[in-house]
């Protein structure tokens, strides 16, 4: 995988963000919060926790950057407070993304898990990764949306390729 495609599904991973933040504005708090069918429990805590995962492996990729502490459900009373924080997590993952080389995105990257136990991916996995996690929680958090009468409409790739 070269940086042009890595760029193109980190564009996606922002659009289809942005379909789901638009949809997300349109629920009262009352509802964002509320307890869900979802594997987080709720709508707020499926997406900080796509919020915090993506955070975690961009901390992993690039040791040694400063850490911002892991974000919780109750940091984002509002959809609008989650929405700003993470339009400054995909600025910075958009940096990250433009600054690299077809060669960096070969390179091995080490690191542990949550238990410590050590592993070694290529960079393109890692960021593959990221967006892949980012589609199941978005699939996920459509669902909860589309309860609240606000579905996020189709997140579909293709989609995101014919829009121009």
């Amino acid at each position: 995988m070269n940086q042009k495609e890595i760029r193109f599904l980190f564009d996606y991973n922002q659009w289809a963000n942005a379909l789901i933040q638009a949809a997300c504005a349109r629920v009262t708090p009352e509802q964002f919060c509320a307890p869900a069918q979802l594997s987080h429990g709720s709508l707020r805590e499926t997406l900080v926790h796509m919020l915090a995962a993506e955070i975690l492996w961009m901390q992993r990729i690039r040791p040694g950057t400063p850490a911002p502490a892991a974000p919780a459900g109750i940091d984002f009373p509002t959809p609008a407070a989650l929405a700003a924080y993470w339009h400054a997590e995909e600025e910075a993952v958009s940096a990250f993304i433009d600054g690299l080389s077809d060669e960096a995105l070969g390179q091995p990257v080490f690191y542990r898990n949550s238990r410590g136990t050590p592993f070694e991916n290529a960079l393109w996995q890692l960021l593959a990764h990221v967006v892949n996690h980012g589609t199941q929680c978005r699939s996920e958090a459509a669902v909860a949306l589309t309860a609240f009468g606000q579905s996020p409409g189709d997140l579909d790739m293709l989609l995101f390729i014919r829009r121009a």
